[in-house]
């Protein structure tokens, strides 16, 4: 049995996760022995109701901002995070930020670790968010970097500096298709380009669950394995439509998938990948 302690902070921060009641939550972290994305599957394979937890609903504050190149064949995304929105929206937090990823494109940065070594005006970005942490009282830093780099990269920022997206292409696609993808993006958050894309690890924990959803439906008692297996093929289908990107449903227009769409403006355009930072 298991010997851990289950605080009430525990199971509201599972609670405020999944929209789960509190009691299947206590339940859920006690069977899981604590583990939170254990405790996540369990109340999957529960049937009780669960939404994602997105990281963009976390309480941190701070500014995302995306850039690229002037040829757009790199973008970086970043967040210089802060304690409070009230810092977050001040003029001179926001112009710190935007110098910090201006020096990223400036100097090709290719990791945070490096991007902390980059000078601006002579002073190492390390030690300035150091001299302003001091100013501000508050906790700061860059808490989230991304590139890409492809033969074409749009950038977009959403929600007044919450969320930004870069996309890569195989060329160059105009500005309007270019922000409508990463406005998907956005507004969906995909876990992949296309299902062939999908990690092998999600693949697999999301076969597990709805396996053992179907097994545990009394409908399906004595049902032989191949059924079973059948139906959580066609179950993991529907998962690749709802979650791969070129598969969703064009936000714009319903109607049509966004590999639809991509298809409409150029025949010969690819999506190579993207990259998603949000506050949190």
């Amino acid at each position: 049995m298991s010997t851990i302690t289950i605080t009430a902070a525990d199971i509201n921060k599972l609670r405020q996760a999944t929209g789960a009641g509190m009691m299947d939550c206590r339940k859920a972290l006690t069977e899981s022995n604590g583990d939170f994305e254990a405790a996540i599957d369990w109340l999957r394979k529960k049937g009780a109701k669960v939404a994602a937890l997105r990281g963009d609903r976390d309480a941190k504050e701070g500014v995302v901002l995306s850039k690229t190149t002037a040829d757009n064949k790199t973008g970086i995304a970043l967040c210089v995070s802060c304690e409070t929105d009230f810092v977050s929206k001040n003029a001179d937090f926001i112009s710190f930020a935007q110098s910090i990823i201006d020096a990223a494109i400036a100097n090709n940065v290719k990791s945070a670790d490096e991007l902390n070594a980059v000078e601006i005006n002579g002073a190492k970005v390390a030690d300035l968010v150091n001299d302003k942490l001091a100013s501000i009282g508050e906790k700061i830093g860059v808490s989230k970097f991304e590139r890409m780099d492809a033969d074409y990269v749009a950038s977009y920022i959403h929600g007044a500096n919450r969320l930004g997206v870069l996309v890569g292409f195989t060329k160059a696609i105009n500005d309007e298709a270019g922000k409508d993808i990463a406005m998907q993006i956005a507004a969906m958050n995909p876990v992949a380009v296309d299902a062939g894309s999908v990690p092998t690890a999600t693949v697999e924990r999301e076969r597990a669950i709805v396996t053992e959803q179907i097994a545990a439906d009394p409908k399906m008692a004595g049902k032989p394995a191949e059924m079973i297996t059948k139906i959580a093929d066609g179950k993991l289908n529907a998962f690749f439509k709802e979650q791969t990107l070129l598969a969703q449903a064009f936000v714009k227009d319903g109607g049509k998938s966004v590999a639809d769409y991509i298809k409409s403006v150029d025949a010969d355009v690819k999506v190579t990948g993207f990259k998603r930072v949000a506050l949190g």
